[in-house]
């Protein structure tokens, strides 16, 4: 067994939206271990964050330019878990280090900040991966596999949704809950809700089929608590392949604490996967079959794995899991880049994936704007 590989979070303090679930998923089996952190520009925080994490006052930074300095020799990899408005700088920086950088989503707020990305990592042949880890529950990459079998058919229709409640829900006192400062800020090229979950919906879609987005016409809402700022998004995007994918997100769809939900329509079959049932997809044929798998039926081929399988079956795996699953998997593809200089992994997302999102998130609000058909760029 491999010794863990080091890593520094920049950002992700204990009372951080993100810090904690980075924490338990990157060292749940023992592939990463945090060695040092600049968790915080809040000198309270950064240190209480620390303690409690266990890592040595020696390898507490309260800047991020002096730990990415100082630890050079000693980490195998810096995670980025700052706002999402902050990620482009922090990001060019480590790679100019020659850190490999793993990022939470999205790795930025436009496609210009992410060309520059893209440029500083093909300049310095670096390596990044970005956590897109919805795509580590076992049963999506159980999906996955279906599809490629070709269990569907020829695939024609994609309805994805991702429904959250949070800019609508109110407390027991009737108090709005306020979210972190920078969600409740649009820029001119993409809304933050974008950036919070589309991200994710552009990233399942390409892992289901690799399908690029063609053109999208899209529908952007102000429901919620907080005005001047969108909170639901619907949009229709045609994809290669002649795909159709039915997209709907938001923040404002009470009852749903995040309802993600994919449902695929093909010429032989169908399939849903829900993420409040995660351990569970449902498939009907042509023949009006109904199939439900789960980690104990016996015909599975990717979920059975015993890496997915940390407790038996009727034990739900959940959300840690996932993320967990994703970090082995960027550990594994991070070691086969050292060895050999290739970024190659069927379940790791970089810098390409990142752009071809922002892309999309960039024709929906086009769209939206001018209420038309808007076109997606691929370069």
């Amino acid at each position: 067994m491999q010794e863990p590989l080091k890593i520094g979070f920049i950002g992700g303090a204990i009372d951080s939206a993100v810090g904690l679930i980075h924490k338990i998923s990157s060292e749940m089996d023992n592939r990463w271990a945090l060695s040092a952190g600049c968790f915080s520009r809040h000198e309270q925080s950064n240190h209480r964050t620390a303690s409690v994490w266990g890592v040595p006052d020696k390898f507490i930074y309260a800047n991020y330019r002096d730990m990415l300095q100082a630890e050079k020799n000693r980490l195998d990899a810096v995670v980025v878990l700052t706002p999402t408005p902050s990620h482009a700088e922090i990001v060019i920086d480590a790679i100019q280090y020659d850190y490999p950088v793993i990022c939470d989503k999205a790795l930025a707020c436009s496609s210009s900040e992410i060309k520059l990305i893209k440029e500083a990592v093909e300049k310095k042949r670096g390596y990044l991966a970005v956590t897109y880890n919805y795509t580590g529950y076992p049963m999506v990459r159980e999906l996955q596999a279906i599809i490629h079998k070709g269990y569907l058919g020829n695939l024609q229709q994609i309805h994805i949704e991702m429904p959250q409640e949070g800019f609508l829900r109110l407390d027991k006192n009737n108090n709005k809950t306020i979210p972190q400062e920078w969600r409740l800020k649009d820029s001119e090229e993409v809304p933050t809700l974008s950036l919070d979950l589309c991200v994710h919906i552009h990233n399942m879609i390409h892992f289901f089929t690799s399908e690029k987005p063609h053109e999208v016409i899209s529908v952007n809402n102000n429901y919620g608590l907080f005005k001047g700022i969108v909170d639901n998004t619907m949009c229709i995007a045609r994809y290669t392949g002649n795909l159709d994918c039915q997209i709907w997100f938001g923040k404002t769809a009470l009852g749903h604490s995040n309802g993600l939900r994919i449902r695929i329509y093909g010429s032989n079959g169908s399939a849903e996967w829900y993420q409040m049932h995660p351990e569970t997809i449902l498939l009907h044929d042509n023949k009006g079959r109904k199939n439900i798998l789960d980690r104990s039926s016996v015909d599975l081929e990717i979920a059975n794995k015993s890496r997915y399988n940390r407790f038996k079956a009727g034990h739900p795996d959940g959300f840690i899991e996932a993320f967990s699953n994703y970090y082995s998997d960027i550990a594994d593809s991070l070691i086969e880049f050292k060895k050999n200089g290739r970024h190659v992994s069927p379940w790791v997302f970089g810098v390409d994936n990142s752009l071809e999102g922002l892309f999309l998130l960039e024709a929906i609000i086009q769209s939206a704007k001018e209420k038309k058909w808007k076109r997606v760029k691929r370069h």
